[in-house]
């Protein structure tokens, strides 16, 4: 079920570093030491979206990593989309 504006707007203030992009996606970049740790976060974020079957948009800029996520079915931002971005955020912690 999609969310509310407002919804939306009270998840983000409670997570670091996502931003609101288009009032449909939220996205946020994480910066690595090196290239293989960037790639090493992609392959863990994308083994844990492989396990909800929901996908995000990664960009990989040598040690940049861009994660752009939304629901397609919901046309707009869900729970879902808000889970999995702590659970990003929960790997990246890990590597630091």
């Amino acid at each position: 079920m999609r969310l509310t504006e407002e919804e939306v707007q009270s998840l983000l203030q409670e997570m670091e570093g996502w931003k609101l992009v288009e009032e449909r996606w939220i996205a946020k970049k994480y910066r690595f030491q090196d290239y293989l740790q960037g790639i090493e976060f992609v392959r863990q974020i994308a083994a844990i979206s492989e396990e909800a079957n929901h996908h995000p948009f990664i960009s990989i800029d040598y040690k940049l990593i861009t994660v752009k996520i939304s629901s397609w079915r919901a046309k707009g931002l869900t729970k879902l989309d808000f889970e999995l971005a702590k659970k990003y955020d929960e790997v990246y912690d890990k590597m630091k």
